[in-house]
């Protein structure tokens, strides 16, 4: 029997987003994509293969899932499974699930790292990037720390992220507006699928994200805030526009999402830099400078209460941890 690994790997938020797969099968995106891993929002968990279970029995939240509902992790512990054995996943979610704050991002980092070394395997921080993948497509990225960049790739192989930079040395931070904290109605994944069928934009889609990634490059690398924000606030727009334009149209916005916006935008008219993005989901985050973070999180809190602010900077790469005693 092999002994228990535990992992914690953190979100991540796009500045330039994928949206959309070229093979669902093998999970590999219609474009590259570049975030920033935060340390606020982040996942735990526990791995432990025992060859006298029967089933894999998996808990999230303390809450034990059924067969069905456990069925994507069941699939992906298949990809590290040593033979005939069944696994007893524990997982701890410091992030409300499916709401476009990317819990499925830090999940299945943390699953990547936890299972692959309770099977007994060593893998470079490469190799867990492409493993993740096979999760969730934005999992890749968490595997690594500050800014990180997946390369599209166009097979197994090359698909896989790599640090842009781990060492975030200049002074950004990120306000996360947690305004509907349940799981949105159109999954990620249909959303993606159908904004890649139905919307006519989606050609123009793919030129944008080539052009976003050669110029926010040389942004962080010069620490260019404004360069930088820019680009994500219209990186993030232009995807929403294309759940707009899909058939039938939806969006994952809210209300609180435009008063938000709106705010950001008053914010930057009185002389405060900052900017917005927004995942496949209503919760804002809200890009700044350390200096601007009274400012920007008593405006937020003025208009939607304090609770619903939360401050993130930049946060680490997977982390392997020690093992709860009894597992």
């Amino acid at each position: 029997m092999t002994p228990a690994a535990t992992a914690r790997a953190h979100t991540n938020i796009a500045l330039v987003k994928y949206w959309g797969k070229a093979d669902t099968d093998r999970m590999l995106p219609q474009t590259s994509s570049l975030s920033l891993t935060l340390d606020q929002f982040y996942t735990d968990t526990t791995v432990k293969f025992d060859p006298t279970l029967t089933a894999d029995e998996v808990t999230l939240n303390g809450e034990r899932l059924s067969s069905q509902a456990s069925g994507k992790v069941q699939r992906f512990l298949d990809l590290v499974r040593p033979t005939g054995n069944f696994a007893r996943v524990n997982s701890t979610n410091h992030v409300p699930t499916a709401a476009g704050l990317a819990s499925s991002a830090s999940a299945f980092a943390a699953l990547a790292g936890a299972a692959s070394r309770a099977a007994g395997l060593n893998l470079t921080r490469t190799e867990l990037s492409r493993l993740a993948r096979h999760g969730s497509g934005s999992a890749t990225r968490s595997i690594f720390g500050g800014f990180a960049e997946w390369t599209a790739g166009t097979d197994d192989a090359s698909s896989v992220a790599h640090p842009i930079d781990e060492a975030v040395d200049w002074p950004i931070a990120v306000v996360a507006l947690v305004l509907n904290a349940h799981q949105k109605k159109v999954s990620s994944r249909q959303g993606m699928q159908s904004s890649v069928t139905t919307s006519p934009f989606y050609p123009a889609w793919k030129d944008v994200v080539a052009r976003d990634l050669t110029t926010i490059r040389p942004a962080i690398s010069q620490h260019d805030f404004q360069q930088m924000g820019e680009i994500l606030e219209s990186n993030a727009m232009r995807m929403h526009a294309l759940t707009l334009s899909a058939q039938p149209p939806f969006t994952y916005l809210n209300g609180d999402s435009l008063i938000t916006m709106q705010a950001v935008q008053d914010l930057r008219a009185a002389g405060t830099a900052c900017y917005y993005t927004l995942d496949a989901g209503p919760n804002v985050k809200i890009f700044c400078q350390t200096a601007d973070l009274p400012k920007i999180t008593q405006t937020m809190a003025d208009l939607f209460g304090p609770e619903h602010v939360i401050v993130a900077h930049p946060g680490p790469g997977i982390q392997f941890l020690s093992s709860p005693a009894k597992f």
